[in-house]
């Protein structure tokens, strides 16, 4: 029999159970134990209907309160010294530190998972750290899924990767050196998962999907063979990309079997088909865990027919990835477009579909002939149906130039007249755009998207947040202003609501961090922009000051980037739709008198391909259209962009082609470390990096703020420096923002008095 497997379901719950749990847990409105009841109801829940979709293998130690990989350092005891939070701590007090910081230490770096939008907490690493099997977690969670008949199979981060997505603390010293001592904790993990009578361990390296160094690959064979022999048969695990590369050192590996993306690398089956071992399993991940479109179920099975004429029985079906990535179940949205809808598959679909093609391979095609007959029908609607293609779209697509790419002077020309026009003084502070979104906001938002409010009474309601937050921004004592952005849901979603060729979800949440969610948008056709999107609320706010309010957009990049993205053309095609659209925005924006305007890219390195092979074609396509949505403004007018929590040191070139007048980036959490590769690289136009991480609810001092300035001012002119926190401050309350802003500022005047003396 080929048997179904899943690589890891959402965690969040179906309508973010686990959201409001952790935040009534920080909040002090429920306890520990609290906690740990809801989180093992969703776990609960999560396996229950894994087992009657009728997936045969079912992933445990998937499950996480904040991140995996945080989760993973928890297990190994590799908790960094500077937590030391007394006896008195519990463990989830340690967990949660290491998240989110404390009054005396900020939270460990948090980067992007591979070229997703999920954060991982960063595990730090020196001379000193010692590995150990610290937490009975993963332990109890198999016993909890065994006694609800749960055939479970344990998920774990393999030690390379896990070693790989860490940082060193310490001048020379390697993190590959702590290897031996890490899998000597691997193997006792993998002896307990054992004594639980566990047959199957996924262990996910997935970083064989990019290009290592020999050093890593190096010691592959060496971990592997260590691991071998310590009870459960081990499945190795690797996605988002090809690994074909590395075909005979993984078919040559001591593991129990393999799992391969072929919806990101869908080429690279046969090299693995070709004298595949007889004793090793070999998992295809057919179906995206990654995107929202139904599967093609005949072009699926024909290729896992196949690998079964080769494999027999030793052939898995399984999603790409995990589900992590993926909203919870489609049937909860009752509200979306019927044709649109038919056309899509959230988690619970995507394993319906798993099971389908399993019963056709195990049963004949004539067996699931009914849904082969549906998945086909709704490929053919989506392809001839009239709202994908706008011929008005492409027909201005066609019509781009060079020169629609381009501002009229270079930076340094440019600069002199921004400085004329704007009259600001050395170090500039600012914020990146978001404001608290207080409760009462989201019921107004919400009454007005009910029909319980009316336009008019929204209107003043936002226009009254508004005037609140200039006034705040006032006594604060900011020299760049921002609307607050009150009226958005979602940096993405916001504007997705307002463009031709966007579909939208009630439930379709995904987690990005912690409890911080996102609904992408579902992009399925042509992109046009009908109407003015912001220039109501931006031009509202600048009435109120003198001081300059920056309009604030989110980019082509990241609007590609974090919306579920149609498959049927080119990624490149549809960032140009897009980019044409925040093109008008930023044109209409400059006319209603908005001289500063900020253009939103945190998704710009995300979406690098994992492959440098990729990267050129990439970085073109996506810089073009950074400079397509921002070059069509006069010199005079200042064109701010923002990236966070990436690796910026390999595409720096690509970053200044952009030519934004002033980038904001995060480095509050590294100690300016990402800044070292803008010097480095010696960044020509202007950067605020951020000097506090408003993802932790920790007020740093303003000793602490100065001292990251002067680290900055060491390598920084100080005409090129601007001063700003981390990122958008709507997940913080008033009274921590109020009083990081003031210290923020006060500590820019001092340096400023410095400066002047």
């Amino acid at each position: 029999m080929i048997l179904t497997h899943n690589l890891g379901f959402p965690r969040i719950g179906a309508r973010r159970e686990l959201k409001q749990a952790l935040e009534s847990f920080w909040r002090q409105d429920i306890d520990e134990q609290q906690l740990q009841d809801r989180a093992k109801a969703i776990r609960e829940e999560n396996w229950l209907l894994q087992k009657r979709i009728g997936i045969d293998l079912i992933p445990v130690g998937d499950f996480s309160l904040y991140d995996h990989m945080l989760n993973m350092t928890t297990l190994l005891g590799a908790i960094p010294a500077r937590f030391d939070l007394g006896q008195q701590a519990t463990p989830l007090d340690a967990y949660f530190a290491m998240a989110r910081g404390t009054p005396n230490q900020p939270a460990m770096e948090m980067t992007k998972w591979f070229n997703t939008n999920y954060h991982y907490i960063v595990p730090e690493f020196d001379r000193q750290t010692q590995f150990t099997v610290a937490s009975t977690q993963l332990f109890d969670e198999i016993a909890e899924a065994q006694a609800l008949g749960i055939s479970p199979k344990v998920v774990l981060v393999g030690p390379l990767t896990y070693l790989f997505l860490g940082k060193e603390t310490e001048a020379n010293f390697h993190r590959l050196d702590l290897l031996p001592h890490l899998l000597s904790a691997y193997r006792t993990i993998l002896a307990r998962i054992a004594a639980l009578d566990v047959q199957w361990v996924q262990i996910d390296e997935p970083i064989l999907a990019l290009d290592l160094e020999e050093i890593w690959l190096e010691k592959l064979s060496e971990a592997y063979s260590s691991l071998q022999g310590n009870g459960p048969r081990l499945l190795l695990t690797t996605y988002f990309d090809a690994v074909d590369d590395h075909a005979e050192r993984l078919k040559a590996l001591a593991v129990d079997g393999l799992h391969i993306d072929l919806c990101r690398a869908p080429h690279q089956l046969d090299r693995f088909l070709t004298d595949y071992p007889v004793d090793k399993i070999l998992s295809l991940g057919i179906i995206d865990g990654r995107n929202v479109w139904r599967a093609d179920l005949s072009q699926a099975l024909k290729t896992l027919t196949t690998a079964q004429s080769m494999l027999g029985d030793r052939l898995w079906v399984a999603p790409s990835c995990s589900l992590l990535h993926c909203p919870v179940d489609l049937d909860l949205e009752t509200q979306l477009d019927p044709e649109i809808k038919s056309w899509l598959a959230f988690s619970v679909q995507k394993l319906n579909e798993i099971t389908i093609l399993a019963r056709g391979l195990n049963q004949g095609k004539a067996a699931i002939q009914s849904s082969l007959e549906s998945s086909a029908q709704a490929k053919q609607t989506r392809l001839n149906s009239k709202r994908i293609h706008n011929p008005v779209v492409q027909a201005r697509l066609k019509r781009l130039t060079q020169r629609d790419s381009q501002r009229h002077q270079p930076f340094p020309q440019r600069q002199l007249l921004q400085q004329q026009h704007f009259q600001l003084p050395l170090l500039p502070t600012t914020t990146i755009g978001s404001f608290p979104q207080t409760p009462e906001i989201r019921k107004v938002r919400a009454a007005f998207r009910k029909g319980q409010l009316s336009h008019l009474d929204y209107l003043e309601a936002m226009r009254a947040e508004i005037r609140e937050i200039i006034k705040k921004q006032e006594e604060i004592g900011l020299d760049v202003f921002v609307h607050g952005e009150a009226e958005r849901n979602d940096m993405v979603e916001y504007f997705g609501e307002q463009l031709w060729g966007y579909a939208f979800t009630d439930h379709g949440w995904v987690q990005s961090y912690g409890s911080r969610c996102v609904k992408p948008p579902i992009l399925y056709g042509d992109i046009y922009r009908p109407e003015a999107m912001t220039v109501n609320w931006i031009s509202y706010a600048q009435s109120l000051t003198h001081k300059p309010v920056k309009g604030m957009l989110t980019g082509p990049v990241t609007m590609l980037m974090w919306s579920f993205v149609r498959d049927d053309q080119p990624y490149s095609e549809t960032a140009l739709q897009l980019a044409l659209a925040i093109r008008d925005e930023v044109i209409d924006l400059e006319q209603a008198g908005i001289g500063m305007i900020q253009i939103d890219e945190p998704a710009f390195r995300e979406g690098l391909p994992l492959k440098r092979s990729a990267w050129d074609e990439y970085l073109q396509w996506a810089v073009r259209a950074f400079r397509i949505a921002s070059a069509g403004v006069k010199d005079e007018t200042q064109i701010h962009t923002h990236m966070c929590y990436s690796e910026f040191n390999d595409i720096l070139p690509a970053i200044a082609a952009m030519d934004a007048d002033v980038i904001t980036i995060e480095t509050s959490r590294s100690r300016m470390e990402l800044l070292d590769a803008f010097v480095r690289f010696a960044y020509p136009n202007e950067i605020g990096p951020g000097v506090y991480d408003i993802h932790s609810p920790r007020i740093p001092d303003t000793h602490e703020m100065l001292m990251l300035l002067e680290k900055a001012l060491q390598h920084i002119q100080p005409r090129q420096l601007w001063v700003n926190p981390d990122c958008g401050l709507k997940t913080r309350g008033w009274p921590e923002t109020q009083a990081a802003l003031k210290k923020m500022v006060h500590a820019a005047r001092i340096l400023r008095e410095r400066l002047a003396a």
